[in-house]
């Protein structure tokens, strides 16, 4: 893909957030466009967002369960950047028609005290830059087509990460807790949306461990000279498959003594 229709791609994702009507895929517009050339419009959308005075306040890890990746063909998880209009806390009513077609997923949000960057980044390091974690929501949202409506085809990865990996935004938990202070892998949540449990996970869901996502993403970072910054909020992943959250939705993640995050859609 040329610079150009980099930035005309994105511009259609600004333009269907804006409106509330999904742009065409990207993939079937551009068959022949690469992982790296759709982090390059993710890049271009995320930059044209700050234009207009956002803020990135951190990062978001998606596809990182056996299940989601086997679902889209891909054997690596993907990231996306988490903006400061994105965030919502425990308790909060999210307006009617804030998002297209939202759905939840649960995680554990790491909050970053020290940067962190390199190849070599181990899960002690991650730990160590880590001042605390936290139960979460994200809130996914799809400014792409789930399917083309003439052929049926479905959205791929390409279309995922173009798209700021779904990102839409982050529902935060009162409770904080030291890094150390749980094994990660065996906390997890019991979530309910309209009062009927759906889905249950466990943070081993995660690449076997909530960090090693975290680990994965500064890998990453480290290919670009990038990295993670000194108060960036990380989502580390998600241990539930995603809920879908049309407007009348009450959802209740209760993550049991990690703590517990309630949202409302109106």
């Amino acid at each position: 893909m040329t610079p150009d229709q980099i930035n005309t791609v994105a511009q259609a994702l600004v333009k269907a957030e804006e409106s509330g009507i999904p742009c065409g895929l990207i993939s079937l517009a551009n068959p022949d466009m690469t992982l790296d050339e759709a982090y390059a419009v993710q890049d271009a959308f995320v930059a044209a967002k700050m234009a207009r005075g956002l803020t990135r306040i951190g990062w978001k890890i998606g596809l990182t369960s056996r299940a989601m990746q086997q679902a889209l063909n891909i054997t690596t998880p993907d990231s996306g950047v988490l903006l400061s209009d994105m965030v919502f806390h425990t308790g909060d009513t999210i307006p009617a028609g804030r998002f297209i077609q939202p759905r939840i997923e649960a995680e554990i949000a790491f909050f970053m005290k020290t940067d962190l960057a390199g190849a070599d980044t181990t899960r002690e390091d991650v730990l160590n830059a880590t001042d605390h974690v936290a139960p979460s929501l994200e809130i996914l949202d799809t400014r792409v087509l789930r399917a083309d409506p003439e052929t049926g085809r479905p959205r791929i990865i390409y279309d995922t990460v173009a798209d700021n990996a779904a990102n839409a935004g982050v529902v935060m938990g009162a409770e904080k807790h030291a890094p150390d202070a749980f094994d990660l892998r065996w906390c997890g949540a019991i979530v309910q949306r309209n009062g009927v449990v759906e889905e249950t996970g466990l943070g081993a869901g995660v690449l076997n461990d909530p960090p090693t996502g975290i680990v994965w993403l500064v890998q990453r970072l480290a290919q670009y000279g990038r990295g993670l910054s000194a108060g960036d909020i990380v989502l580390s992943g998600s241990f539930i498959r995603p809920l879908e959250a049309p407007s009348g939705t009450q959802i209740n993640a209760d993550f049991g003594p990690f703590g517990r995050v309630d949202l409302s859609f109106a």
